[in-house]
């Protein structure tokens, strides 16, 4: 099978990933994409160990590579960290992680070189950011933030919990008064942005921006670009509820979806 026509597979713990997803059908619309949600195993970020994540990791790296993936995108920071180089030691598929797209867009837009990052609990005692921004330049500042509560609450629907804004603020009051960007270190993140931006009003960094223009590039450099000029609709494969799924990730996409409901 020629490879330019082998699907992209991007993965995360449960919905986060839609938000990485959005940015690569906006710039790679001709690439056909494989998701698998583990939300029947989320969060990843809190109470799981390195070796439980890396496990949960390769048994989805088996699924995407049974289904023809050519380039695995780990839409997930906190398995980003636990599991990246753990994959690329047993697979030979090429696999782009998060992290260093993030800290990348980190260093593009902070003039002051302050920035916090918002996170998930295992993201942020990794100090993974601070350390990848600093590998990069030694003088930056970074404010690693555990929102602990926010990837179950969008899970299950931040609208629907009436602590929301009390939650938000708390964290947002964790954030130095002297920083000048915030990250969105974990990919469900972006999805309450419009809520965030509401209490935090700096710069806010996705870094699925970055992640998206890495992946062009290796895809033109491995020269597996897919040339067939023809928009698929990306498959969706979800561990978890597909009712708790499906709502959000298509209000989010601003499409129906197809998906199915798999084995955790």
């Amino acid at each position: 099978m020629d490879k330019k026509n082998c699907k992209i597979g991007v993965f995360d713990s449960g919905l986060g990933g839609v938000t990485v997803l959005k940015r690569l059908l906006e710039d790679l619309p001709y690439e056909e994409y494989i998701y698998y949600g583990d939300s029947g195993n989320a969060p990843y970020g809190s109470g799981k160990t390195k070796e439980e994540i890396q496990y949960l990791c390769k048994k989805i790296m088996d699924f995407l590579i049974e289904n023809n993936c050519k380039v695995i995108v780990i839409a997930c920071n906190t398995a980003t960290v636990a599991a990246l180089e753990y994959l690329k030691e047993n697979y030979s598929i090429p696999i782009i992680g998060i992290i260093d797209s993030g800290s990348k867009i980190a260093i593009k837009n902070s003039t002051l070189k302050k920035v916090a990052v918002f996170s998930t609990e295992f993201t942020a005692n990794s100090n993974a950011y601070k350390n990848t921004i600093q590998k990069y330049d030694k003088d930056f500042e970074v404010t690693q933030i555990a929102c602990i509560e926010f990837c179950p609450m969008i899970e299950k629907g931040w609208e629907t919990f009436q602590d929301n804004q009390e939650i938000l603020e708390k964290y947002i009051n964790k954030i130095p008064t002297d920083v000048d960007a915030l990250v969105l270190g974990c990919t469900h993140y972006p999805i309450i942005k419009d809520y965030i931006e509401k209490k935090f009003n700096k710069v806010i960094l996705d870094p699925a921006v970055e992640l998206s223009f890495e992946l062009k590039e290796l895809l033109k450099k491995l020269d597996i670009v897919n040339d067939n000029n023809v928009k698929k609709k990306p498959v969706f494969f979800i561990t978890g509820e597909l009712d708790k799924f499906k709502p959000t990730a298509e209000k989010f996409l601003g499409e129906e979806i197809e998906i199915y409901k798999i084995p955790k």
